[in-house]
């Protein structure tokens, strides 16, 4: 008779973590998805550290972390405090068009490479930090945009016409190339 009571008492042991959960409501759970912005697509906070790729352009070489989601473009820089010499932040857009950047929620002064499919540049700007005025390409055919630290390219001597290449190959194999 003990061991069918001590059978009982170990049953309901097992069981009681069970019961104390029942009726409870559910732990809150962290939200699935990042606040974004309704209006603008772009996250209400810093994003993350995106993957990174390594560029040449001629012998300068940034790291750039690769922004190509529809959030992570429209985020950018946004709520970030720095950005290192020798860092950026490459765009990839699905296909050549006019593009137009601003610095939104941007406390970092930036200057963008507005590139073609090809890598080319075909012009640098200067962003102004928290400017919300947008700064358009001259040209349609804009399918890369890479930020780094304002005048990094002046430093190093880096213009329109200069090719930006990876290290793995053109920006079109590494981001296009079909597999």
């Amino acid at each position: 008779m003990r061991l069918t009571l001590w059978g009982w008492s170990m049953a309901l042991l097992a069981l009681l973590p069970g019961w104390l959960g029942c009726g409870r409501q559910p732990a809150a759970s962290a939200p699935s998805q990042a606040q974004v912005d309704p209006e603008y697509g772009h996250l209400l906070h810093a994003q993350p550290p995106l993957p990174t790729v390594r560029l040449w352009l001629g012998p300068a070489e940034v790291v750039a972390e690769v922004a190509r989601r529809p959030v992570e473009i429209a985020t950018g820089m946004m709520f970030r405090e720095s950005l290192p010499d020798g860092h950026g932040m490459l765009f990839v857009f699905p296909g050549p068009g006019r593009r137009s950047f601003w610095m939104r929620n941007c406390r970092v002064p930036l200057s963008a490479a507005y590139m073609d499919p090809d890598g080319v540049i075909l012009e640098i700007v200067d962003l102004e930090p928290m400017n919300e005025t947008p700064v358009p390409s001259q040209s349609d055919r804009v399918q890369f945009v890479l930020e780094v630290p304002r005048s990094w390219f002046a430093r190093h001597g880096i213009g329109p016409g200069t090719l930006v290449r990876t290290d793995r190959g053109s920006l079109q194999e590494v981001f296009f190339a079909r597999r």
